[in-house]
């Protein structure tokens, strides 16, 4: 894909490099055992033209497999989170069906590498954003509800050690998703009003609220519409797009317990298997 994102040029970098890296990812998603980065000997660290390029490599090999796109996340809005991963710009991935859990729900534990939570506003699109201003006022108006969600961010990457075109290559270091059970609609509240707690196994790990998301999670969105277009894959009605975190992403471990509080959307939690139910 030689399409651009936002501040960078197109990408010169050879296929077969393109292809090598998404190998990389791939073979690192199947077995189970991380990788080293992509920056390692393939692509530049700020390499963010290749990077999707690689993305949609990796992403094909998913679609083959038989799991179908059902929306898309944005990633590193918040300024904790940029500061966590050592990066100064958002991203984008594809969230597919695989990926999706309910509030309540037990993930197995063996799904995830090196799991980390964040808290996020997430939307039910009711109506294509591809044509138009895409601006906030569009965006608002496209979205059908609004929820409460929990992202499992993920690495193939060993030890979280990226660069920005490491976590775009990597499908934005997509893992899970868990969505709320309580849905609103945008006349219901504001989305940049919300403040949110996460706690794991009960203690309190992250707080923050809508404005840390770009200023507004409608912000993100009208970002994202307007990126998904110039990619030539806009976003689409029934579609659920992960506005971005409101604070810092936090680890997680074996049988941990992770909750969420969003004003406005109510709570969202999801828990995780024990190393030794995952053995039996």
């Amino acid at each position: 894909m030689a399409t651009t994102v936002e501040g960078t040029s197109a990408s010169g970098v050879d296929e077969s490099i393109v292809a090598q890296a998404a190998q990389r990812l791939i073979t690192a998603a199947e077995t189970r055992i991380t990788c080293a980065p992509l920056r390692d000997g393939l692509i530049g660290p700020d390499d963010v033209a290749t990077a999707y390029r690689i993305q949609e490599r990796f992403n094909a090999a998913r679609i083959t497999a038989g799991v179908t796109v059902v929306g898309r996340k944005i990633g590193a809005t918040s300024q904790a989170v940029q500061q966590q991963l050592g990066v100064d710009q958002p991203d984008f991935g594809v969230l597919f069906s695989d990926m999706a859990y309910a509030d309540g729900d037990v993930i197995p534990i063996d799904r995830l590498l090196q799991p980390k939570a964040e808290a996020e506003v997430a939307f039910l699109l009711g109506a294509d954003l591809a044509e138009g201003p895409l601006d906030i006022a569009q965006c608002r108006a496209a979205v059908a509800e609004a929820m409460a969600a929990l992202e499992i961010v993920d690495s193939r990457i060993t030890d979280w050690n990226i660069s920005f075109a490491d976590t775009v290559a990597d499908n934005a270091s997509s893992g899970l998703y868990v969505l709320g059970s309580e849905r609103r609609t945008l006349d219901d509240f504001e989305p940049v009003e919300v403040t949110m707690s996460m706690s794991i196994d009960g203690e309190e790990v992250s707080t923050g609220n809508g404005a840390a998301c770009l200023g507004d999670p409608l912000n993100a969105l009208s970002w994202l519409a307007q990126q998904a277009r110039t990619f030539g894959e806009p976003l689409r009605a029934g579609q659920v797009i992960l506005s971005g975190a409101l604070g810092p992403m936090r680890p997680l471990h074996p049988g941990a317990t992770v909750t969420a509080a969003i004003s406005g959307l109510g709570t969202v939690s999801a828990s995780f298997t024990t190393a030794s139910e995952v053995s039996q």
